[in-house]
């Protein structure tokens, strides 16, 4: 081509990216392209080795953005209109930036091949993807084999209440129990899902109740002194649980590995313990 003119392709492919949350570092490590990476948030920890080898330049609603723009990124990464503020903050310094929205299972699948594609990786992304679907699909068939679906409360902030987004609640279908507020799972933006009226839970009797709050211990005693709820069943039985938010509140692979998993294992251990007959059934455990 003549000088000056660049080579078809040359530049194509982001080459120093800033990742906002988790779930984009967590993906382009397993697609093995983490070189690309020069930032990640401060909340990562999947894989462990990124807080070693990346520099932390942001939170989830704020970021260090000096410390961003001293990286030279070509493309950020990031998640959702909670972390709108920054990425117009990054816009007006001419980054480009690609703030996903995927909300559910099937989005998350494709939101890995999306992002594959984008690196240049669309094979292994797809490969990584389809090995996702497989697990679920194998979690799914060990539910089936279960005696009874359990009504789950999931809480995943504690002040106000809020219940699962649409992922968690569709996880929690896939392995083998029933979310009492699919309802409200549909609403996009997390004041959407506040639960308004807290007896509102009592009236819908959850046999198990999975706290998950961001970033925060669940404290099952507190949950179970709410006036009122002593008459829960989950309450009654003890069935309070905790599954910590970076296994399940990422929408990116270790929701549908090690989050669905710890679903799967409350679940399926819950069958277990109720009375009467109980059939075969359920993952062994990982």
């Amino acid at each position: 081509m003549s000088a000056g003119v660049p080579e078809p392709g040359d530049g194509a492919l982001p080459r120093r990216i800033v990742c906002l949350t988790e779930e984009p570092t967590e993906v382009l490590y397993a697609l093995g392209e983490s070189e690309r990476i020069v930032g990640i948030s401060g909340f990562t920890v999947r894989p462990p080795r990124a807080r070693r080898e990346k520099p932390r330049v942001s939170a989830f609603t704020s970021a260090r953005i000096d410390d961003i723009l001293r990286l030279e990124p070509d493309l950020a990464i990031g998640f959702s209109d909670m972390q709108a503020d920054i990425a117009q903050a990054l816009i007006r310094h001419g980054v480009e930036v690609w703030i996903s929205n995927h909300r559910s299972v099937p989005q998350i699948l494709g939101y890995v091949r999306r992002l594959g594609a984008l690196v240049g990786a669309a094979e292994p992304a797809q490969a990584l993807a389809a090995s996702l679907a497989s697990h679920l699909r194998e979690v799914a068939r060990a539910a089936a084999a279960l005696p009874r679906r359990p009504r789950v409360y999931f809480e995943e902030w504690d002040q106000p209440p809020i219940s699962a987004i649409r992922w968690v609640s569709e996880l929690i279908g896939i392995a083998g129990g029933e979310d009492i507020f699919p309802e409200l799972a549909a609403a996009s933006l997390g004041r959407e899902r506040i639960v308004a009226d807290p007896m509102e839970v009592v009236r819908r009797r959850p046999d198990i109740i999975i706290g998950s709050w961001c970033g925060k211990k669940f404290s099952a005693p507190r949950v179970a002194a709410r006036p009122g709820w002593q008459d829960v069943p989950a309450v009654r039985d003890g069935e309070l649980h905790e599954i910590k938010s970076p296994l399940i509140l990422q929408p990116g692979p270790a929701a549908l590995t090690d989050g669905l998993d710890a679903l799967h294992r409350i679940v399926r251990d819950w069958c277990a313990r109720q009375p009467g007959p109980v059939s075969g059934g359920g993952l062994k455990p990982r």
